[in-house]
């Protein structure tokens, strides 16, 4: 296996320290094996029962804390019959640990022992959770208006917090800028979730699970959208399961942002290939407040190759959707509440026989 660029299509070792193609493109796996139903280690309670389909070579490198095979719960959203895939019952409290746990697994078995990340919350938290497991030292550059919850659950790990003014964006660029300091051999790696084509191997995994679960692909998917991570792995997980014959279609990909930061829903209407940058608006959703998405090419061929789309929800619709999903017992933070206001909007024009599954990223405790 290797990497390969998804613009210029230039292949890498697995174990280069850049994030990036030199033409600025982003890195795919290459090389994976195929997805095998007899591959399925089915006696492994958790994502790792999928370990020969992963890019990690030894089972002793794996770094893992039981995350995966979250509940898909049958349940009613304002009354309607869905399904809720339960991604906050990870184990630090969202679906990055999917991602994560195969980040540091490659690089425990890389030999990695430091690593710089910038996250607005549950992604730090997640490498955070992992690198203390592995024994690797992790600096993560936060935004200064971050969660005080997600902040206090990334040092209890202990990680070296770095609080950095002004938006999203300036906390990448403070980890990328660190990431670079030093000889080639002594720096830190940059373990970004947004760029790390390991982190969405990981997220694959989600399309797996419901796979199995179902023993088909539903027809309809909502996300939370804000780079996209999570919505990439289903998109390519099931592309895997219908290439290997086991279902007979990719879901419809709904992508759901709030109105205040939308380049994603701006790119769709306005039917361009990629994102563009956008004002980060204040919102109560800070898990998706992305002004500038790393994968908006990609994730947009997603959606509309799937027959797909992209909405945007008000502070006060997300604020009842939070409500109503409280009310029958699932308390999620803000930005997984996105999916449930959308799927409120939506439900009516989705076909009552057909399946659909919102997916609920991030636990309730986490903000306010």
């Amino acid at each position: 296996m290797n990497l390969y660029c998804s613009v210029c299509g230039r292949t890498y070792p697995l174990d280069t320290r850049l994030w990036l193609c030199e033409c600025g493109g982003t890195f795919e796996v290459k090389g994976a094996p195929a997805f095998s139903h007899q591959a399925i280690r089915t006696k492994e309670p958790t994502l790792w029962r999928y370990r020969p389909l992963l890019p990690v070579e030894q089972d002793t490198n794996i770094v893992s804390l039981g995350e995966g095979f979250t509940p898909l719960l049958e349940t009613k959203v304002h009354g309607v019959p869905v399904f809720c895939k339960l991604e906050f019952l990870s184990p630090t409290g969202s679906f990055k640990d999917r991602g994560t746990t195969v980040l540091v697994s490659l690089l425990q078995e890389m030999g990695v022992k430091e690593v710089v990340e910038d996250s607005s919350g549950n992604a730090a938290a997640s490498l955070a959770a992992y690198c203390a497991r592995a024994g690797i030292r992790a600096r993560i550059f936060v935004p200064a208006h971050a969660s005080p919850a997600k902040l206090a659950q990334i040092a209890v790990y202990g990680a070296e917090l770095v609080a950095v003014e002004g938006p999203r964006e300036a906390s990448a660029q403070a980890a990328q800028h660190a990431a670079s300091k030093g000889p080639p051999g002594s720096r830190a790696y940059y373990a970004s979730h947004n760029y790390s084509p390991f982190f969405v191997e990981g997220t694959k995994t989600f399309a797996y699970e419901i796979w199995e679960y179902l023993g088909a692909a539903p027809h309809n998917l909502f996300f939370p959208l804000g780079n996209g991570s999570l919505l990439m792995g289903a998109y390519r997980g099931f592309s895997e399961l219908k290439e290997a014959g086991l279902v007979d279609r990719v879901p419809r990909l709904f992508a759901v942002q709030a109105e205040a930061c939308s380049p994603f829903y701006q790119a769709y209407q306005q039917g361009w290939e990629d994102t563009q940058p956008v004002p980060p608006g204040q919102t109560i959703a800070e898990g998706i407040r992305i002004a500038q998405p790393v994968r908006g090419r990609l994730v947009l061929q997603a959606i509309r190759e799937t027959e797909g789309a992209v909405f945007t929800v008000g502070e006060a619709e997300i604020v009842d959707a939070r409500k109503a999903l409280a009310g029958v017992g699932l308390y999620v933070e803000p930005t997984s509440a996105t999916v449930a206001a959308a799927f409120h909007k939506m439900q009516h024009t989705l076909a009552p026989q057909e399946i659909t599954i919102l997916a609920l990223t991030g636990a309730g405790l986490k903000s306010p």
